[in-house]
């Protein structure tokens, strides 16, 4: 994978990242669960930062963010595409306000590296 494209999934990364933090902040689990359309935005999001982290690569991601397992970033991403119905808010919530943005911050690093 070339420089450029591994800066534009970091990119991909940070941005959704922020979208999913603009969308949440403020947010207890309870708003959360009563809001149809944040949840669908942050699963989006989480869908697209998940694709990202497997176009790295585990060998890349592991450069990124070595406490992070891509084998659970790549399984988020499959149970967000296939198991949609399975997804537990609470996780989801511990997810967009915990992993999150730990992510992003790797990313940024990496970007800034």
């Amino acid at each position: 994978m070339s420089t450029r494209d591994t800066a534009r999934r970091l990119r991909d990364i940070v941005d959704n990242a922020a979208r999913i933090d603009a969308h949440v902040t403020g947010l207890g689990l309870a708003a959360l669960a009563a809001d149809g359309k944040t949840i669908d935005a942050c699963e989006r999001c989480l869908e697209r930062i998940a694709e990202a982290v497997v176009k790295l690569g585990a060998e890349q991601f592991a450069t990124v963010a070595p406490d992070v397992s891509f084998e659970r970033v790549r399984g988020l991403g499959n149970v967000l595409r296939r198991a949609y119905d399975d997804i537990d808010l609470t996780i989801l919530f511990g997810l967009v306000h915990n992993e999150v943005p730990a992510l992003r911050l790797a990313a940024l690093r990496a970007l800034e590296g």
